[in-house]
């Protein structure tokens, strides 16, 4: 109904507006031009050859009378005025050879000859414009046309006036003119409304549909839906329905993140003040002298204390992104126990779960030598995030006979380290892997938002790194490069030479 309601209103939808003539009107006047020059193209030659074949007919009466009065001595006047009457001629001659007999010939012979028309010499482009000529020229002329040789050599030249030839052409050409015109209507027609049907519809369609996305272009019923069509209009109407997906899609994530910036910004201020009651708490905690409560709360404060920074730094995610990374050398091993410890699964880097808390069994491979040039607090929260990923997917299964552990090892080769967090849990969906850390699209489990991996990955290119998903075996394997940083020696030159 949806569908049928949106072609219902790209059809009653007016012409998108344009400066210049309509492309239907181009389409017209250039059908009609093309369609006029192939017309003109046939016209003029057509016009020539009307033209020759009236003249091989004169040649052919002439050969007529040539043959008729061959045998005769002597040939009247009177005979000789009524067969040049009824061709308009005034002489008819035969060539033999060299030598020229003369059959016939009006009393008052014309003194000059006007134009000379050999038809055993065929030149098309000249019959064409002699044609042309002739039928805008309204003087009479007087033609001597020589005829192609007979059998026995004989050349019939006959003299004669243009008048009938002309008047005869005329006409034609009227006709033809006029036969031509109604040609060309309907072709132009016909041309303009298949064209019109194949191209302009389409178009138009294809215009209307998006005025009317650019007006609503977060409501899916406005997207354009492609027609079955298999080429070129085809191809950019499903083009374009990608194209305005991902339009819609872009908008509704950004509302998504509009959404959460204010949501955000609406609980902050209760958070915080609960944070720091609880700050208040781990203070009159910290007077005790239980050796257990002394033992546990310093990292109580240190956790409250990375509660509040993320706070603000989800306020900032929503409103203009991280913070800069200050970046220090951290000992990584430290730095992951502290993940471990915080995520509940186990404490002092040992790998073991504490009892009672998870069956999920943690692994470190980390020398403890191994240092890394980063920000502590950003490193913090992407360990965090995937540890915290790895630990959803592997006790999102009940079967206690599935082993349930996660590795986080790293090395240094040169000056980069690579981060490795493994877990043996289901791996990502396929469906899953193209947006994995893009923001409310890259979610693995049910009811997520995938802003975890998306925070991640901005952390680590915030650092210059890398962040990926490798391997196809079982489980899932999150690979983080992170370069040490490039130190610029020129900068570092040039600000020696100023204090100096």
């Amino acid at each position: 109904m949806a569908a049928t309601r949106a072609d219902d209103e790209l059809t009653r939808a007016g012409p998108v507006c344009s400066r210049g003539p309509r492309l239907s009107t181009r389409l017209v006047a250039l059908t009609a031009l093309f369609v006029v020059v192939a017309e003109i193209l046939v016209f003029v030659p057509s016009l020539a050859h009307f033209r020759i074949n009236r003249l091989q007919e004169a040649i052919h009466r002439a050969e007529l009378v040539v043959t008729a009065l061959s045998g005769s001595a002597d040939i009247g006047r009177d005979l000789q005025n009524r067969l040049l009457g009824e061709m308009s001629a005034s002489v008819i001659s035969v060539r033999q050879g060299d030598m020229r007999r003369l059959v016939a010939v009006s009393e008052t012979p014309p003194t000059r000859i006007d134009r000379i028309v050999d038809l055993d010499q065929p030149q098309a482009w000249r019959w064409s414009i002699a044609a042309i000529t002739m039928l805008f020229d309204g003087d009479e002329e007087t033609l001597r046309v020589l005829g192609p040789p007979n059998a026995r050599g004989d050349v019939v030249d006959l003299v004669m006036s243009s008048t009938p030839i002309r008047a005869a052409t005329v006409r034609f050409a009227i006709n033809l003119a006029m036969l031509s015109a109604a040609l060309v209507a309907v072709v132009a027609i016909v041309v303009f409304l298949v064209l019109r049907r194949m191209f302009l519809k389409p178009l138009e369609h294809m215009a209307r549909a998006m005025a009317r996305f650019a007006e609503d272009p977060e409501d899916p019923d406005r997207i354009i839906r492609p027609t079955p069509r298999n080429d070129e209009i085809g191809d950019a109407e499903r083009r374009m329905a990608e194209f305005q997906s991902e339009v819609a899609g872009a908008l509704t994530q950004k509302k998504h993140l509009a959404d959460l910036g204010v949501a955000v910004s609406k609980i902050n201020h209760d958070l915080r003040n609960m944070l720091a009651a609880a700050q208040l708490v781990t203070d009159r905690l910290s007077a005790i002298p239980d050796p257990t409560v002394q033992r546990f709360v310093p990292k109580l404060v240190a956790t409250l204390d990375r509660a509040i920074g993320y706070s603000r730094a989800v306020l900032d995610y929503g409103k203009t992104g991280e913070a800069p990374p200050d970046r220090r050398l951290i000992a990584v091993r430290r730095l992951v126990e502290d993940v471990a410890e915080m995520a509940g699964l186990g404490g002092e880097g040992d790998g073991e779960a504490a009892a009672g808390e998870t069956a999920v069994r943690l692994e470190i491979d980390v020398d403890k030598a191994l240092e890394i040039e980063a920000d502590s607090d950003q490193l913090f929260r992407v360990l965090l995030n995937l540890v915290r990923n790895a630990r959803q997917a592997l006790e999102a299964d009940s079967d206690p006979a599935l082993v349930r552990r996660i590795t986080i090892s790293g090395r240094r080769s040169g000056t980069v380290v690579t981060l490795r967090v493994s877990d043996t849990g289901p791996g990502v969906p396929a469906r899953a892997r193209d947006n994995l850390f893009r923001p409310f699209q890259g979610g693995v489990r049910q009811g997520g938002t995938g802003l975890g991996l998306a925070i991640c990955a901005e952390l680590v290119r915030a650092h210059g790194g890398t962040i990926e998903l490798i391997g196809d075996g079982p489980g899932a394997t999150f690979e983080i490069t992170i370069a040490d940083r490039v130190i610029d020696l020129t900068r570092i030159d040039r600000q020696r030479r100023s204090s100096r």
